[in-house]
């Protein structure tokens, strides 16, 4: 029995009352996992109790017939690309676990391998002052490239007030300076992305140094407070 409705209930009791009514003839209730199916179909609500096989990979709702309650559902079957990037996506989380095991690894290993909080430090400020060195010249690059593409949109726009064309040369070159611009500025993002992912690498990892050398917090701050502090110049030998 198929039936066109908008309401589950409605279409659960339209076929479950033949079903108690053929049961109640014969002294029984309705099965109670008897099942209602509904789907969308040219922009109608469709509900049956026996499911076509046209509607097989159709997104439906099941509900049962005894009470009009949904009890579960089916999502619509995957096309050919969706199936492709699921797989794409599976396998990335599957790269993503095991590099994420293998940083851990190598973070276990790197951990146990320094005495002490300062050596750790060191190694750290190495990589900070290359990131910080990379943000700098990006944001350098991004400045000139900008004040440049600057000066060439004002000498071209002084040639129009005037009267006078814009060199075919003037206009290449407005592109490509804003092309660069456009490249310089993602790349300085992508630095400066970098330089804040780095400060909440070390801090995890100095963290769990701290927990498996057993420091305190207030040990650590007083470590990082004469690493900071000055050191006094070495004497001079005459």
């Amino acid at each position: 029995m198929t039936v066109r409705t908008t309401s589950y209930l409605l279409a659960a009791l339209l076929v479950a009352a033949p079903l108690a009514h053929a049961q109640g003839n014969k002294g029984a209730a309705a099965p109670a996992n008897k099942k209602l199916f509904c789907w969308e179909e040219k922009g109608q609500r469709v509900c049956s109790d026996a499911l076509p096989a046209d509607a097989v990979n159709i997104a439906r709702d099941e509900i049962s017939a005894a009470s009009g309650l949904r009890t579960g559902g089916v999502d619509r079957a995957m096309t050919d690309e969706e199936r492709a990037q699921a797989a794409v996506a599976a396998q990335q989380q599957l790269i993503d676990a095991a590099a994420a095991d293998m940083r851990r690894r190598t973070d276990a290993a790197m951990l146990l391998s320094y005495r002490s909080e300062e050596e750790l430090r060191r190694v750290f400020n190495e990589r900070t002052a290359i990131v910080d060195n990379n943000v700098r010249t990006a944001r350098y690059n991004t400045i000139s490239l900008r004040d440049g593409l600057i000066s060439l949109l004002q000498t071209a726009g002084d040639n129009e007030l005037a009267g006078r064309p814009v060199p075919k040369e003037m206009v290449a070159s407005i592109h490509q300076r804003h092309a660069e611009l456009v490249r310089t500025r993602r790349l300085q993002q992508s630095f400066e992305k970098q330089r804040a992912e780095l400060d909440v690498e070390i801090a995890d990892i100095l963290q769990r140094f701290r927990s498996m050398k057993g420091i305190t917090p207030e040990q650590a701050e007083e470590a990082a407070l004469d690493s900071a502090a000055p050191q006094p110049a070495a004497p001079v030998r005459r």
